[in-house]
């Protein structure tokens, strides 16, 4: 282009804080047009998570006509470089991920395969186990395929650091400026105590590929073919960690709750398949479920921060709504195992709740 000529317009049904931007991405999204077939005009919004991630979809021609997806990361915010790693370990694992088919690095502009409109989140019935549980198989599919393609030095290890920083949000960001709450002496030790327990507990499973992400609404299904493999998103912060992690995400949803009996269900399914794989998860499925439910509360508390930090500091206050969801997770898992005990009396005491009640194996 040359500097006479006017950059081509951005489409007006996207919003742009950034004039320069705009700019940028218009002539990006001009230059790789012509070789996929893409209709510039057709572009409008796809989707935003709880990153500065935007995505947009936009049409190809063609028989049959298709779309693409285009990702908008800006570089002084996301870093585009480890999504792009992970969607080439995802493909060669042989993982229904998107690719890669543009990037522009300086500006954080991506066009990536559309792998669908609807996510497996859309498609489940919370008050209908038996018909989401083929569907959960599925995942459990794509997760053992993932697991399976496992090899140290390649992706960030999930170490003791990373570990404490996640559980760190959640008395700073949930307790300290959601409730108002700051621990101090025997309570503050007592939160301390539990924390380097669950640390040492998850440091102690077997590593393996993590997604950290894998739950219903990252999955996206074929409505064209319903036994198709399930689409596999938002992988970027994938890590080298706890094969426990990614099935504890799976089903201990931060936006749905299953019963107890589906989740044993699906938990046992998984293990008997990543057993036979020949993946670590031991041969007692008892511990190994105890193990994932340690993985789930690491998990629990992380996000109840997250989401405290998404309202109070990026103003996103819709996921806050879904916390009390995952407390309690974090007291039915605290009820459970005796050494956590004094964690849930601190709970109790800061949500005024009462102390939680029975379940399948009894406090251990």
């Amino acid at each position: 282009m040359t500097p006479t000529q006017t950059p081509p317009a951005s489409p007006a049904a996207i919003d742009w804080a950034d004039p320069a931007r705009a700019e940028s991405f218009a002539r990006w999204l001009a230059a790789v047009a012509p070789a996929h077939g893409l209709l510039p005009a057709s572009l409008r919004p796809a989707s935003a998570d709880a990153s500065f991630r935007r995505y947009f979809r936009i049409d190809a021609a063609g028989e049959p006509a298709g779309s693409a997806i285009v990702m908008d990361a800006p570089p002084d915010k996301e870093d585009s470089r480890p999504f792009v790693q992970v969607a080439e370990l995802m493909a060669q694992a042989g993982v229904h991920a998107p690719r890669v088919l543009e990037w522009d690095r300086e500006h954080g502009f991506l066009l990536l395969d559309d792998l669908g409109s609807r996510t497996l989140l859309e498609t489940l019935d919370p008050a209908d186990s038996a018909a989401a549980l083929p569907r959960y198989l599925q995942a459990t599919e794509a997760l053992i395929a993932w697991q399976l393609s496992s090899r140290p030095d390649v992706l960030p290890v999930y170490d003791e650091a990373l570990l404490r920083r996640e559980l760190a949000l959640f008395p700073d960001w949930y307790l300290g400026r959601h409730r108002g709450v700051v621990l101090e002496g025997q309570e503050a030790a007592t939160l301390a105590s539990a924390f380097d327990q669950i640390v040492a507990r998850n440091l102690a499973s077997p590593s393996v590929f993590v997604h950290r992400d894998f739950m219903p609404r990252n999955l996206m299904v074929n409505d064209r073919d319903p036994s198709a493999p399930l689409g596999v998103l938002d992988f970027q912060d994938a890590v080298y960690g706890p094969i426990t992690y990614d099935i504890a995400c799976l089903m201990r949803d931060a936006f749905l709750s299953w019963d107890e009996d589906m989740v044993l269900d699906v938990t046992v399914r998984y293990w008997q398949a990543a057993r036979k794989a020949g993946l670590p998860v031991g041969d007692d499925f008892g511990a190994f479920y105890a193990d994932v439910e340690w993985m789930g509360l690491q998990r629990h508390l992380k996000v109840a921060g997250i989401f405290a930090r998404l309202t109070l500091r990026d103003g996103k206050p819709k996921y806050l709504a879904d916390t009390p969801r995952f407390l309690a997770y974090i007291r039915r898992t605290c009820d459970r195992y005796r050494a956590l005990g004094p964690m849930l009396k601190v709970l109790d005491r800061i949500e005024g709740t009462e102390a939680a009640t029975g379940f399948a194996f009894g406090r251990v």
